[in-house]
Order: structure tokens, then sequence, then C-alpha cells
């Protein structure tokens, strides 16, 4: 999935699931089908950062990849509101659950794949391929369902850092997390890269408990 800095996208859709060809480079789980899905999959994508709050990065982007295996067919919005909303909970909470609170995170993701289908014709690469600057593109990811202000720049920075999506402006939308600071999912693409990460987060709270005491 590749775009120029004047915002133009040249992506490559892949049958009616909504899965387009990329060439993202997420590595966040140590699984190779997880973050494969994550990478090729738009709603994969959004799930994963929908998940990634409250429980470990490797679980949350391990997330989509498992609900996938559950419900026995390719995530898609229109494949996942054509199911028995018990069905797809049951899903979402079957053990190991996908999240520490399954049965709300549930109800969010069923609220997500509607959004996609009221606004997007249920095409989620139509978030980010529509967005012509990068502040459409931080407005259209933060309507989302689920998804807060910084939920929103860190998924910015994920499009730009590892696919390659920038519209104009979009390192001014995400910013900080557009910069060279190991601080978020968007600069994990590999091993090396989660520990810096966690490096970064635990120096975080610690500076934060420091203040405290």
């Amino acid at each position: 999935m590749t775009a120029s800095m004047s915002g133009r996208h040249d992506l490559a859709e892949a049958g009616t699931a909504g899965i387009v060809e990329a060439v993202g480079t997420l590595a966040v789980t140590g699984d190779a089908a997880a973050d494969e899905l994550v990478n090729t999959n738009p709603l994969a994508l959004l799930t994963a950062m929908l998940l990634d709050q409250q429980i470990t990065m490797e679980w949350a982007f391990m997330g989509p990849h498992r609900l996938q295996e559950r419900l026995g067919v390719d995530l898609a919005p229109a494949a996942v509101t054509a199911l028995d909303p018990e069905d797809f909970a049951a899903a979402v909470t079957a053990r190991p659950a996908l999240h520490r609170f399954p049965g709300a995170m549930a109800k969010r993701m069923l609220r997500l794949c509607h959004h996609l289908i009221d606004h997007y014709d249920g095409d989620a690469a139509t978030v980010w391929t529509g967005a012509a600057t990068g502040a459409e593109l931080l407005g259209r990811i933060r309507d989302l369902p689920g998804y807060g202000d910084e939920k929103a720049k860190i998924l910015v920075a994920v499009l730009g850092k590892r696919f390659g999506i920038r519209p104009d402006g979009w390192e001014a939308a995400c910013a900080p997390f557009s910069d060279d600071r190991p601080r978020t999912v968007a600069d994990i693409n590999g091993p090396e890269a989660l520990n810096r990460v966690r490096a970064w987060k635990k120096a975080q709270k610690a500076k934060g408990q420091a203040k405290d005491q």
C-alpha cells in the first residue's frame, strides 16, 4: 500500500471483502499470520487499533486473527454485520477473551462495522483512500466508533509510517506521534522496535510515578 506526499493513493482492491494489497510493515505480535492480517485487511487494522487499550499491544493485534478464526469468515463489515449479534459477542468473549472487557468491545466492533457500511459503503479502506489531507484523514478516523483523539492520531501515524499513506499535512495532523521517538504501535516493525516502545512507555510511567511522590 503506497501513497505519495501529495496524498494520492495507489491501492489495489481484491474482491468484495474490502481487502487491499498492502505493504504494511507492522510486526507487533510475533505471529506471522496475525501480523499479515492487520497489514492486508483494513477492517483488521481498525479492529486491532480499537482493541488496543487496557491490554497489551501484542494481544490487541492478535485479536483480529483470533476473531476471524472463530467466526470462520473473512473480516469485512458486511460479513460481520450479517452475523447474529449474540454469536459475534460469543466469539469475542470466548476464552481467551479478546479484551479485558469483551462484551463492551464486541458492541464497539459492531458499531464500527455499521458505521463503515453507512458511511463508506462497507469498504474500510475508503476511510483513508478517500482523504485528501491529513486533517481530513484525522477527522474521518476520529469519527469512527470507539476512536478518541489520541487513538485517531496514532492510527494516522500508523498509516503514514507503516503503510505509506501520507496525504498532505499528515505529520502535523498526528503530531507528536509522527516524530522518530519510539512511543506507539506506529513505531513497531519487529521485536527490537517493540522492545524500544516498551522501554519508552516504562520510562514515561516511571517519570509519572516520580512526580507523584
